[in-house]
């Protein structure tokens, strides 16, 4: 890889991970106007650890109050607070967890094609729109039911279909939920936790089983700028979501939709 390949797509990657906006949009649209080569398991590895990094450090005090509220819950007790998100977010992976297990293969055969990726930038940023224009602000997270968790968590199911984004659909429930942007934004976060720790194993294991060969300073600087990226990315977007809403974003999807469909027509 070229060292301004290794850097564009680490920040689109810290960009696009947390943002509505669909990161695999941009991913495929990236080597079609350059001409790159696919980046290779290695990258892939590199800057999902990077994201996971920023948004473990972003929420560790978050984090910190779950891993205390764990004691309880494994003795069975779930009312308190911390012990009923831990949980929250537990249900919330299952149906993704498992259908990537058994999908993910097929999904990467079958649906990460260009119509597909433009479709769904799209189609599913018009909902995002829809849906936050209209849905109600009453909710913050400490009212999140086990119900709720189970619905975003089946929401981010639709997350595996390239193209959704799983930031984008998971803030989508929970918003026609009633949760406020800010707070369904933050519980989409955390529920990225797993997600991605879950990702960034599996393409290790790829990388091991398969032998393939990796520049350690590749999985350095790819690991760091998506994180640097990552980190701000979420701190912007948490501050800014209440006031600008949806809109931005799903005006930015549908024309990065058009402008995927202008390239590969």
């Amino acid at each position: 890889m070229l060292w301004i390949q290794i850097v564009i797509l680490a920040i689109l990657q810290g960009l696009t991970e947390f943002l509505p906006i669909s990161s695999s949009g941009h991913l495929i649209l990236v080597p079609i106007v350059t001409g790159w080569a696919d980046q290779g398991v290695a990258f892939d590895v590199a800057v999902h650890f990077g994201t996971l990094t920023a948004v473990m450090l972003y929420f560790r005090q978050d984090l910190a109050k779950l891993l205390a509220g764990a004691g309880p819950l494994l003795r069975g007790d779930s009312s308190q607070e911390n012990s009923r998100l831990l949980l929250a977010l537990v249900l919330g992976t299952i149906p993704a967890a498992l259908l990537a297990l058994v999908m993910h293969d097929w999904i990467s055969a079958n649906l990460r094609t260009a119509g597909i990726i433009a479709a769904t930038t799209a189609g599913f940023g018009v909902i995002l729109a829809v849906v936050d224009r209209f849905a109600g602000k009453y909710r913050d997270l400490p009212s999140l039911k086990l119900s709720d968790a189970v619905v975003i968590g089946l929401a981010q199911c639709l997350s595996l279909i390239p193209g959704t984004s799983r930031s984008g659909i998971t803030i989508t429930a929970g918003r026609a939920l009633g949760f406020t942007r800010s707070d369904a934004a933050r519980f989409s976060f955390l529920l990225s936790i797993p997600i991605i720790l879950l990702a960034a194993a599996y393409e290790t294991y790829k990388l091991v089983t398969t032998g393939a060969a990796f520049a350690p300073e590749l999985i350095v600087v790819g690991t760091g700028i998506s994180a640097i990226v990552a980190y701000f990315t979420i701190g912007f977007f948490l501050r800014v979501v209440n006031r600008i809403g949806m809109m931005p974003f799903a005006i930015y999807r549908v024309l990065l939709g058009i402008v995927i469909l202008y390239f590969v027509s």
